[in-house]
């Protein structure tokens, strides 16, 4: 059974990163991403935007299919510790909402911090069982 462990642990980490794809792409669009990036100070915000948008899309897909998952992994851990860095660390750890400009905003690091230890996880573990590539 140890080989469903990562089979698991990739399956949901790449549903999360498509859907945080289709949040950047659909909801916030590549301008108000890019937008929210120049605000919060990343560098080079529309190349951030993009690649975020990319990595997690076809990454999450990847990683959903088991398709060279530890290079999936990889390349998300770069925008999670990105975004751990630029976004949410100065935060503070707790998860909690603030207000700005009168709406709830999620703040905090902890929800990053896990999404870090779970892809780093899923690069050292692989794919697991039914995976498409054996890493």
């Amino acid at each position: 059974m140890k080989a469903y462990g990562p089979t698991v642990l990739r399956i949901v980490l790449g549903a999360i990163f498509v859907m945080h794809a289709y949040l950047a792409l659909v909801v916030y669009t590549p301008a108000g991403f890019t937008a929210y990036n120049a605000k919060l100070g990343v560098p080079v915000p529309a190349v951030a935007a993009w690649f975020t948008i990319l990595v997690h899309g076809m990454g999450g897909l990847m990683m959903i299919l088991g398709l060279w998952t530890r290079l999936a992994g990889l390349a998300n851990l770069v925008v999670m510790l990105g975004a751990l860095v630029f976004v949410h660390l100065h935060q503070g750890f707790f998860i909690h909402a603030e207000l700005v400009d009168g709406q709830p905003e999620a703040a905090g690091y902890e929800y990053v911090l896990t999404l870090v230890g779970v892809t780093v996880a899923s690069v050292l573990s692989g794919g697991g069982a039914a995976a498409l590539t054996r890493d």
